[in-house]
């Protein structure tokens, strides 16, 4: 019996192990598996591994950065940047998506079904951001109703929204910015990467179940702030006697600018119709095009200025010249109808200068073949007809000038008189205000100064070239004088000031047809035409009430905001002046016994030293602003009534100085505080 069972006690222990053996062998190639896979997880894999966890356990979002404002001149906002709530959800934080939609809908009130639909679908992903609604398109009302439902996974986040405190007030020259705080179009688009500023980083952490636990913002910078040429008063003078003159005349719309000619800054660049940058979505394209800068046409005879300057300044003419205009029609070889007279006139015999003030087209034909079309050309480029004009406005068209050596001699005939040639608003007051100058053409330009790290940077005026001498700039001046004083621009006639200018009437191309009835009618001129402070160009598309013709349509325009300009910025006038101001300065106290005796001391006021501050006591609040105003000076007034102490005094050295501060007292009789007469 013993030697039976031991056989099966040895068979036992062999099998056990074995068994052990084989469980130990898997174990430890099990084990051997396991540390091969971390190994290659933790060592060779381990960059990609982390990037990848990383991403998954974290989001990060660019925070735009925060534009700088935009200025006028003296420093009044036009655009600035102010903080609005954009709402967010974390979707994985959000259990009942269709709900939560129907609630941020019925706080929104505006929420459409295909909104509704799709911010569910957003809110159902498990991610840990997503948008609900950026800052421009919640108002602060909704953003008070959806604060108010307190949701799971319902965020708020400030971002930089763009605003217009003026709404339409030079919509067209400012632009607007997009949702991504990137300026699409005008200064905020040209200036962008300045005024932009660095953008800042917002980034979230969530946990295996896609749970956002934390949140960390590194915020983003301001960008630099731009002081501009334009005025917001003169601005708005423009603005609204430009609308006027649209409305007055049933027009499709224009455009009208405002410029210094002598530093080549733009004081005001308006066009009608505008729209409200606010909410520039609800406007389309062609209202939001800057008609000033954007848009060409044949100028007519405003480019007759061209023509003649280049008569002149080759002599190739003189001024008194006489040139038969007879029948008032002139036939072109190779043109298929004959080339006539404004209403079909007939001037007969003109003199030179009367061919401008008349405006007669087939004199100005007769100019030009005697300039020619090597000469013409010349002068038609070298007043930046053809050119991009200002590098303030990259979308700024060129216009169309062809080739010379394509001109034939109907191409010459028409060029003379401003047809067959393209210009911009723009480009035609940049070009009058070369002959304002004396001759100097100017860039135009609308920055004024940028503010960078707390310092200014101003942009000082560039002359480019000279176009004319200056005898021939004050003889076309004269002659321009004429067009208003007595040919084709009465109506722009100011009380009180000499207005040196032009006028234009084009046809337009209807079907690559001339029209008979749609026209661009236009003005442009300076004023004081001896001492020019303003060129200003007001053009008038399709009017469609009365008289088509740029004197009667565009002229009373010009008028209107040549006066209004000229009174803002304390210009008096140029005929008949007002005598000096006489202001008494005997300090002794004055009793009734001392008007027997001599009479006080008198003296005319003057400004002293170029450079010095001018003395100002005694003057009026108006009559001291328009002489701070000659010199470059912004007034404070402290009180009413007439100056009794200014600061900086006068004698003042005035490098570095932009402002003045007058205090102001109204005198009582002179029986009780013995007022200086």
């Amino acid at each position: 019996m013993s030697h039976v069972r031991e056989p099966v006690i040895k068979d036992w222990r062999k099998t056990l192990q074995r068994r052990s053996t084989v469980a130990l062998v898997a174990l430890g190639l099990w084990m051997a598996a396991i540390e091969c896979r971390l190994v290659f997880l933790q060592v060779v894999r381990h960059r990609d591994l982390l990037l990848l966890a990383t991403h998954q356990q974290s989001q990060k979002m660019t925070a735009a950065g925060k534009r700088g404002d935009i200025l006028d001149r003296r420093g009044r906002v036009l655009a600035t940047s102010v903080d609005a709530d954009a709402i967010y959800a974390v979707p994985s934080a959000i259990e009942n998506p269709r709900d939560v939609a129907d609630a941020l809908c019925k706080a929104f009130s505006d929420c459409k079904s295909g909104e509704r639909d799709a911010l569910t679908a957003k809110l159902g992903k498990t991610r840990p951001f997503a948008y609900v609604r950026r800052s421009d398109q919640v108002s602060p009302e909704q953003a008070r109703r959806v604060a108010a439902l307190n949701l799971d996974g319902i965020g708020f986040m400030k971002e930089d929204r763009r605003f217009y405190p003026n709404k339409e007030l030079a919509a067209h020259l400012l632009g607007y910015v997009g949702i991504d705080n990137t300026g699409l179009s005008g200064i905020e688009s040209t200036y962008d990467a300045q005024i932009r500023g660095k953008a800042g980083t917002v980034f979230v952490q969530t946990d295996a179940r896609r749970h956002a636990f934390s949140r960390f913002e590194h915020p983003p910078t301001t960008g630099s702030t731009l002081e501009l040429t334009i005025d917001e008063y003169l601005q708005h003078i423009a603005e609204r006697e430009l609308e006027a003159g649209v409305a007055a005349n049933h027009a499709r719309g224009g455009s009208a600018i405002i410029m210094n000619p002598r530093t080549g800054e733009i004081l005001a660049m308006a066009n009608a119709p505008t729209f409200n940058p606010n909410v520039y979505r609800e406007f389309d394209d062609l209202v939001r095009r800057n008609r000033a800068v954007q848009d060409v046409y044949e100028p007519g005879s405003t480019f007759k200025v061209v023509t003649a300057s280049a008569a002149i300044e080759e002599h190739v003419m003189p001024v008194d010249a006489l040139i038969d205009t007879d029948p008032g029609v002139i036939r072109i070889p190779g043109r298929a109808k004959p080339i006539t007279e404004a209403s079909h006139h007939n001037y007969h015999t003109l003199s030179f200068t009367d061919v401008i003030v008349k405006s007669s087209n087939i004199g100005a034909i007769k100019i030009g073949f005697k300039v020619g079309t090597e000469r013409l050309s010349r002068f038609v480029g070298l007043y930046g007809f053809g050119h991009i004009v200002s590098p303030d406005f990259p979308s700024e068209s060129p216009g169309i000038v062809g080739s010379a050596d394509k001109w034939t001699e109907s191409a010459l005939a028409s060029i003379s008189m401003g047809y067959q040639v393209a210009v911009t608003p723009l480009q035609m007051v940049s070009a009058v205000s070369s002959v304002a100058n004396g001759g100097e053409y100017v860039e135009p330009r609308v920055v004024r100064a940028v503010y960078r790290n707390g310092r200014r940077y101003e942009i000082a005026p560039k002359v480019v070239r000279r176009t004319i001498s200056r005898d021939t700039a004050a003889t076309l001046t004269g002659i321009m004088e004429d067009v208003v004083e007595r040919g084709t621009a009465t109506k722009a006639q100011m009380p009180g000031f000499t207005v040196a200018g032009k006028t234009g009437t084009a046809a337009k191309l209807v079907n690559r047809v001339y029209s008979t009835s749609e026209y661009n009618a236009s003005f442009v001129g300076f004023v004081p035409s001896r001492n020019p402070v303003v060129a200003i160009i007001v053009v008038t598309d399709s009017p469609h009430n009365g008289p088509t013709t740029g004197g009667p349509v565009s002229g009373p325009v010009f008028k209107r905001i040549a006066e209004a300009t000229l009174r803002y910025l304390g210009v008096g006038p140029t005929i008949n002046p007002d005598p000096p101001v006489l202001v008494a300065r005997d300090e002794a106290p004055v009793t009734a016994s001392d008007h027997s005796g001599d009479p006080p001391t008198i003296r005319v006021i003057n400004d002293g030293p170029p450079g010095t501050m001018p003395d100002l006591q005694g003057m009026s609040a108006r009559d001291a602003l328009r002489r701070l105003v000659k010199i470059g000076l912004t007034a404070r007034f402290e009180g009413d009534g007439f100056v009794v102490a200014q600061d900086p005094p006068s004698g003042a050295v005035l490098d570095g100085v932009g402002q003045c501060r007058l205090t102001l007292n109204r005198p009582h009789a002179r029986h009780q505080d013995h007022a200086r007469p």
